[in-house]
C-alpha cells in the first residue's frame, strides 16, 4: 500500500495533503481539464492514480490476466466481499478476449473452472455462459479492456481508488449541513461556496407587504396557484376572489366569482392552473375557467354535500368529500361524469381530503380524527387514529408528507409512506374551535405555517416543534395561509378581519 505523506493542511491540521491533491487531481480529470491535472501531478509529485491501481492498470492493458488474478487476492483483506465480483470482471475479460481469437475451448476452461466457483449473481454468470455458446460477436468490440479498468475502479477501495465525484461530494455535504443548520433558509437560488451560508431574517417573510381587502365578510381560505402568478380566496360572504400577482410582488383583482348561495369555504387550483373548484359550505361545488372568470359546471345539485375537493395530476379529474356519509367520497370529470365512488354504510362523514402531486394516494380525514391513506392503483389502505379531532390537511411539494391541524394546539406532520411511527409535533399557536389550516412553504417544504385563533400566523421550521417566527397584524382568527410556491419570500394569511395580508422580507 502506498505510503502517504503525513502533512496536513487547514487551520485545525485535520485534511490530508496528499488526500487533498488526489481528490482535486480527480475533479480535473472528471472535469476534462487533462493538461491542468498532469501539471499539478508534475509539480506537486503526487499520481492521481495509487501505485497499486497503476500495477493493476499495467495488468489490464497488458492482458496479463494471472497477475490481475494474483493482485486482486493479495487484496481480498480490502476488497471483502467486492473481490468476488472483481475476479468475474476479469474472467469474464479472459472468456472475451479467447473467443475473440477463436480459442473456445479455453474459454470454455475458464467458465467451467473458474467462473462457475464464484459466488455472483447467476444470471451475471448464465449471460457469460451464453455469449460464449453463441459466439456472440457484439461482446467483443470495443474497448474493453479500458471499461474493464473502470468498472474495476469503482470496486476498489480507497485509498487505491478515489470514490466517483468526491470533491462534489464533499462541497454537497457541507453545503446541505449549512442549509440545515439554516432556521431561515427559503432561496431557491444555488448556495454559494465564497462564504459560508446563513440566511438573515429580513430575507423571510415577516411583514405586510399588502392588505387586500376585496371581501366584504370573513376570509375563510387562501391558496397560491400552482404557478404562483395567481391567489384564490373564498370568503362568508358567498364569494371566490382570483388576485393576479404582478412581476413586482403587488396582487391585483382578476376575477370575482358570484353564484354560490352560501359561504365559500374552500378552493382548489387545478394542476395547470386553468381551473378553479370552488366549494360552498355544505353546499354544491363549481368550476370555473380561471382566464375569463365563467362557471363551467356545478356539481352537487343532486344533493351531493361538498366538503372539501382536490386534482389529480391530469388537470381533468378531481375528487371531493361529503359531510354525508351515504355521499362518500366521489371522483368526477370536468364535464360532471363521475368516475368512481367510495360508499356505503361503514363510510363516515369527509372532514378534508387531499391528492399527492403524483396522484398515487388519496389521503382523507374521517370521522373527526381518523387518516385514511388510500393507495388508489392497489386500493391498500392504511389507517392513522389520532387522539383529538383534526380540521385540515396539506400536503408537501413532494408529495412525501402531510400535516394535520388538531384543535388539540397542535401540527402533526406524518410521511405518507408510513415508515413513522410517531408524528413530528408542531406547537404553539391557538386552535380550539375553528377550523385553522396550515401549510408548508419555502424551498423543499422546508418551513411550515399556520393560522390561529390569537390573530396571529406562526411559521415554524419544519426540523423544530417551536415556531420561529409569530407575525402580528390581523385583528382576529386567522383561518388559513398559503405560501407561494414560486415566491418562497411571499406568504398569504386569511382572517375573520374581511382581509388577506400578504408577507414579504423586511428588506
Amino acid at each position: 500500500m502506498e505510503n502517504n505523506s503525513s502533512e496536513t493542511l487547514g487551520s485545525k491540521g485535520l485534511i490530508n495533503k496528499h488526500e487533498f491533491i488526489r481528490i482535486i487531481l480527480q475533479s480535473l480529470y472528471s472535469l476534462g481539464y487533462t493538461k491542468t491535472a498532469s501539471l499539478l501531478e508534475s509539480e506537486s509529485g503526487v499520481s492521481y492514480k495509487s501505485n497499486e491501481f497503476q500495477l493493476l492498470e499495467s495488468h489490464v492493458l497488458n492482458g496479463n490476466w494471472e497477475a490481475c488474478v494474483t493482485f486482486l487476492n493479495s487484496i481480498t483483506e480490502i476488497l471483502g466481499e467486492s473481490v468476488e465480483s472483481a475476479l468475474f470482471l476479469v474472467f469474464r475479460q479472459t472468456v472475451m478476449e479467447y473467443l475473440k481469437r477463436g480459442e473456445d475451448g479455453l474459454a470454455l476452461d475458464v467458465l467451467r473452472k473458474r467462473v462457475s466457483a464464484l459466488r455472483v449473481d447467476r444470471f451475471k454468470v448464465h449471460s457469460l455462459a451464453n455469449s460464449v455458446v453463441n459466439l456472440n460477436d457484439e461482446v467483443v468490440e470495443g474497448d474493453l479492456r479500458g471499461k474493464l479498468l473502470m468498472d474495476l475502479e469503482k470496486l476498489l477501495p480507497p485509498p487505491i481508488s478515489i470514490p466517483d465525484g468526491r470533491l462534489e461530494h464533499l462541497v454537497e455535504t457541507t453545503v446541505t449541513a449549512w442549509v440545515d443548520s439554516c432556521l431561515y433558509h427559503s432561496s431557491l437560488n444555488p448556495v454559494s461556496l465564497y462564504e459560508d451560508h446563513s440566511c438573515g431574517r429580513d430575507h423571510f417573510p415577516t411583514t405586510t407587504t399588502q392588505i387586500l381587502t376585496g371581501h366584504k365578510n370573513e376570509v375563510w381560505f387562501v391558496q397560491f396557484s400552482n404557478s404562483g402568478d395567481y391567489l384564490a380566496s373564498s370568503s362568508n360572504d358567498c364569494t371566490a376572489i382570483i388576485w393576479k400577482v404582478q412581476e413586482d410582488g403587488k396582487l391585483t383583482l382578476k376575477h370575482t366569482l358570484s353564484g354560490h348561495q352560501r359561504a365559500v369555504s374552500f378552493v382548489a387550483w387545478s394542476p395547470d392552473d386553468t381551473k378553479l373548484l370552488t366549494c360552498g359550505n355544505i353546499e354544491v361545488l363549481k368550476l370555473w375557467d380561471v382566464e375569463t372568470g365563467t362557471c363551467k359546471h356545478t356539481f352537487g345539485n343532486d344533493g351531493f354535500v361538498v366538503s372539501s375537493c382536490a386534482w389529480f395530476p391530469n388537470s381533468t379529474q378531481f375528487v371531493c368529500g361529503s359531510f354525508d356519509p351515504e355521499k362518500g367520497i366521489c371522483m368526477w370529470d370536468c364535464d360532471g361524469n363521475e368516475l368512481r365512488a367510495w360508499r356505503g354504510m361503514r363510510m363516515p362523514k369527509v372532514v378534508d381530503l387531499t391528492v399527492t402531486p403524483d396522484g398515487e394516494y388519496l389521503i382523507s380525514i374521517f370521522l373527526d380524527k381518523e387518516i385514511r391513506i388510500l393507495h388508489l392503483a392497489t386500493n391498500a389502505e392504511r389507517v392513522i387514529s389520532e387522539e383529538h379531532p383534526i380540521t385540515s390537511i396539506s400536503v408537501s411539494a413532494d408529495g412525501k408528507f402531510f400535516i394535520v391541524n388538531l384543535n388539540s394546539q397542535e401540527i402533526h406532520m406524518w410521511d405518507v409512506a408510513g415508515t413513522w411511527k410517531n408524528p413530528l409535533r408542531y406547537t404553539g399557536h391557538k386552535q380550539c374551535k375553528y377550523v385553522i389550516r396550515s401549510c408548508f412553504g419555502g424551498s423543499d417544504s422546508t418551513f411550515i405555517a399556520s393560522g390561529s385563533e390569537n390573530s396571529e400566523v406562526y411559521i415554524w421550521n419544519s426540523r423544530s416543534s417551536k415556531p420561529i417566527e409569530v407575525l402580528s397584524g390581523h385583528s382576529l382568527t386567522v383561518n388559513c395561509v398559503s405560501w407561494n410556491p414560486k415566491r418562497p419570500q411571499m406568504l398569504a394569511s386569511a382572517s375573520d378581519d374581511h382581509t388577506i395580508r400578504i408577507w414579504g422580507p423586511s428588506l
